[in-house]
C-alpha cells in the first residue's frame, strides 16, 4: 500500500517533468523564431504585466514610454509597441560608495541582437549615464556617459562616484542607430553615498 506522501511526490515528480517538457518546447520553439528571423526574436521581459500595476515594486508601467513614439530615430524601424524599462535599480533608490551597482534591462515586444546583426523588430541596448537623449538620428557615442552592449547584454555592473546620477536605457540598431521610432526607458535618478 502506497503512503499519502508517495502518492503526493510522484504526482510532483509528473509536475516537474510536464513543466520541464513544457519550458523545453518554449525555449526551443523562441530559438526557432530568432533563427528563422520572423521578427519574434527573444524579448527581454515579454510575459504579460498584471492588469494592475500598483504591485510592481519596480514602479514601471505597462504603458509604453512616454516620449517613445513622438521622436524619430533613424532608418531602422522598431515594432508597434517596444517597451525599454530599466527593471533594477529603482528610481529614487540610494547605494553605497565603492561598491558596484547591478543594472537590469527590461525590454518587451522587441527582440535584442548583437550589433552588426540585422533581424526585423530586435536591436540592442545602450545605457546613458548622467546624459540626456543623444541626437536619435545619427550613431549613439561611446564614452563613458554612453555605454554600449553590442554583444546583446541585459544587464551590467557599474560603479559611480558618490552623488546623485541618472540611468536611462535607449535602443540602437546593428550600427548604433536609434530605431524609428525610437525605443528608450524613463529615466530614473538613484543616489551613491
Amino acid at each position: 500500500m502506497t503512503k499519502p506522501t508517495d502518492h503526493v511526490s510522484a504526482t510532483g515528480r509528473r509536475r516537474a517533468r510536464a513543466g520541464a517538457l513544457t519550458l523545453t518546447a518554449l525555449t526551443l520553439t523562441t530559438a526557432a523564431a530568432l533563427v528563422t528571423s520572423t521578427g519574434l526574436a527573444f524579448a527581454q521581459g515579454s510575459a504579460p504585466q498584471a492588469a494592475s500595476d500598483k504591485s510592481s515594486h519596480h514602479g514601471r508601467s505597462s504603458k509604453p514610454t512616454q516620449g517613445a513614439a513622438a521622436k524619430t530615430g533613424g532608418p531602422t524601424p522598431a515594432p508597434a509597441g517596444a517597451y525599454l524599462y530599466i527593471g533594477y535599480p529603482n528610481d529614487q533608490q540610494t547605494f553605497p560608495a565603492g561598491k558596484p551597482i547591478k543594472v537590469w534591462f527590461g525590454l518587451r515586444n522587441m527582440g535584442v541582437a548583437p550589433k552588426d546583426v540585422k533581424f526585423p523588430n530586435t536591436g540592442h541596448h545602450h545605457l546613458l549615464i548622467d546624459a540626456d537623449l543623444p541626437p536619435l538620428d545619427k550613431e549613439i557615442p561611446n564614452d563613458r556617459n554612453h555605454l554600449h552592449f553590442g554583444a546583446g547584454e541585459t544587464e551590467t555592473t557599474i560603479e559611480l562616484p558618490p552623488g546623485k546620477h541618472t540611468l536611462q536605457l535607449l535602443m540602437g540598431d546593428e550600427k548604433h542607430i536609434p530605431t524609428t521610432p525610437a525605443v528608450y526607458s524613463k529615466k530614473i535618478t538613484i543616489y551613491v553615498r
